[in-house]
């Protein structure tokens, strides 16, 4: 992926983070999103550049923001060039029955983890047509099967799951858009996937009996952008096999 650049949203840390080594190691420069988390980005910045100067541009945005999504990219395209690839990580997760949904909770849900992807390809859809470039989201499992209990996020997946085949449609030929849809990478930071019991239920379900990595995540990005120039419109699940033993 030299002379690639490529922006990721949420990319500070966890899952996003890992894509940022993977894509970097890989050669491409990065455009880096985060919201709050300033300290966790500055010094994956720090470490990147360590490797190779100048080819990291941290950028702050709260995606609920529409003016901030077009910045991002121009920002992205006025600082490196160029744009070759989009990765829409960043996601908002958070439980909500029937009786939670709400204006608040919907804008957060739908705004970060579909309208979000929405807006930021629209805003770089003529830059990644002139390059021939690619998109990557990051779906969920749970938006062909909802989680209970997750009634807006499974809805704000299942929305992104259709983004994904319709701009797949949208952009052809030059574009190719593609989508990963994670099983058990990553706990959740909240305190109800703290308990070990659910853990290990869920990891249960799971045909290989182990959870994910980062990593596994990251090395499915780079492929979809980098080894794949005959696939779009697609969804992998990676995710253990759990999503076919629900």
């Amino acid at each position: 992926m030299q002379g690639k650049v490529v922006l990721v949203t949420g990319g500070a840390k966890r899952v996003g983070a890992a894509i940022c080594r993977k894509l970097h190691a890989a050669g491409a420069d990065i455009a880096l999103h985060y919201r709050s988390s300033v300290q966790d980005a500055l010094a994956l910045q720090s470490e990147l550049q360590a490797e190779r100067p100048d080819s990291v541009l941290n950028i702050q945005a709260d995606l609920l923001d529409p003016q901030a999504l077009s910045q991002l990219v121009e920002i992205t395209i006025s600082h490196f060039g160029r744009l070759d690839a989009l990765v829409n990580n960043a996601s908002s997760f958070f439980p909500t029955s029937l009786g939670d949904v709400n204006d608040h909770n919907w804008n957060d849900l739908i705004g970060t983890n579909l309208k979000a992807p929405l807006l930021l390809a629209q805003a770089a859809a003529r830059e990644l047509r002139h390059n021939h470039g690619a998109i990557v989201n990051i779906v969920d499992i749970h938006a062909e099967r909802p989680m209970h209990g997750y009634l807006l996020y499974s809805i704000a997946k299942g929305g992104l799951a259709a983004l994904t085949r319709a701009l797949a449609q949208e952009m052809a030929p030059q574009v190719r858009v593609n989508a990963i849809a994670p099983g058990v990478i990553v706990w959740p930071e909240s305190a109800e996937w703290s308990d070990e019991a659910r853990r290990r239920k869920v990891i249960a379900h799971t045909l290989l009996k182990r959870e994910g990595e980062p990593e596994d995540i990251a090395r499915t990005v780079k492929f979809l952008l980098n080894d794949a120039p005959y696939i779009t419109g697609q969804i992998i699940s990676v995710d253990g096999g759990r999503s076919i033993n629900l």
